[in-house]
């Protein structure tokens, strides 16, 4: 007796429904955030004569190796998600996205990534790449997350790696000027997420993650914060001190500085409902037009 086949099919909503988990998974924003500083460190590397094209399929490399790294720490994080209000509808704590596809997802785009890097970069920006994700994905979440109330301090190298992955991507080598962008974002992480820490302590009692807030308390965390932000001004001089930029990114960097160290002020000493958020998301705002300074002050003519 012949046997029907039911096809399944997937409207338009669902396949859009479904894109949108797989960025969500990707975290798109984050990503988009890490590329533009690995494109400032690649603009302020020494010019060999790459073409533009190549620098592009560079940058996506990157970027598609940081995604990979990203749906791996939703897939490991997913029970810890579930419990938090902030986490909780993400697409594979709430079972949209099986933990085998999602996995099966991180492999397509981290292996594309990496190939892409080998072959339109070179073999250390790779390597270098997938070190990133092995410490952001690995030692990071399933390891330093759950361990030290340091954890955004130690962990943040792999996060801060971007700006060294472009630089190296079109230089073949390592050197000096890149590590102070590296410097800059890994001295920017704790203050940035220590801000969310406060305002989501609950959450991270709740899923008993040893954030700073959980740990030493509000009032002491706040502290770090003023004295995170006051550090990262100080390194943020660096990069006009040894000449790799000029005026427009001092000027630059020393009003986003002086707005974040106010901030920091603001959230130790006046603070109001929502005060701790946005100072996490005038964090973003900050390191953001800081880069975009860093490349002004190199490509704009005057």
């Amino acid at each position: 007796m012949a046997q029907s086949l039911t096809i399944t099919k997937v409207t338009p909503h669902q396949l859009s429904d479904l894109l949108k988990d797989y960025l969500a998974i990707s975290k798109f924003k984050v990503v988009a955030m890490l590329v533009l500083t690995a494109w400032v460190g690649l603009a302020l590397a020494p010019d060999v004569g790459r073409g533009v094209a190549v620098q592009f399929i560079s940058l996506l490399g990157i970027g598609l190796l940081s995604a990979a790294a990203a749906v791996i720490n939703h897939v490991v994080d997913s029970e810890i998600d579930s419990k938090m209000a902030r986490t909780r509808h993400r697409p594979v704590a709430k079972g949209r996205l099986s933990k085998r596809h999602a996995l099966s997802f991180a492999a397509v785009i981290g292996v594309s990534g990496f190939v892409m890097l080998v072959m339109w970069a070179n073999l250390l920006t790779a390597v270098l790449t997938l070190f990133a994700l092995v410490g952001y994905a690995f030692i990071y979440t399933s390891f330093l997350k759950r361990a030290t109330p340091q954890n955004i301090v130690i962990g943040g190298l792999a996060g801060a790696m971007p700006p060294l992955l472009g630089w190296v991507s079109e230089t073949g080598q390592m050197a000096a000027a890149p590590w102070l962008l590296v410097m800059i974002i890994f001295t920017w992480t704790p203050p940035h997420f220590l801000a969310l820490a406060i305002a989501r302590k609950s959450d991270y009692e709740r899923a008993k993650i040893p954030m700073l807030p959980v740990t030493h308390g509000i009032e002491f965390s706040k502290t770090c914060v003023i004295a995170y932000s006051i550090l990262l001004a100080l390194v943020c001089v660096l990069p006009y001190l040894i000449g790799m930029s000029g005026e427009i990114y001092l000027t630059a960097s020393s009003l986003l500085n002086a707005a974040f160290i106010y901030k920091a002020i603001k959230l130790k000493v006046a603070p109001e409902e929502g005060t701790a958020m946005d100072l996490f998301r005038f964090s973003i705002i900050h390191l953001m037009l800081l880069f975009i300074a860093l490349f002004a002050d190199k490509w704009l003519v005057i």
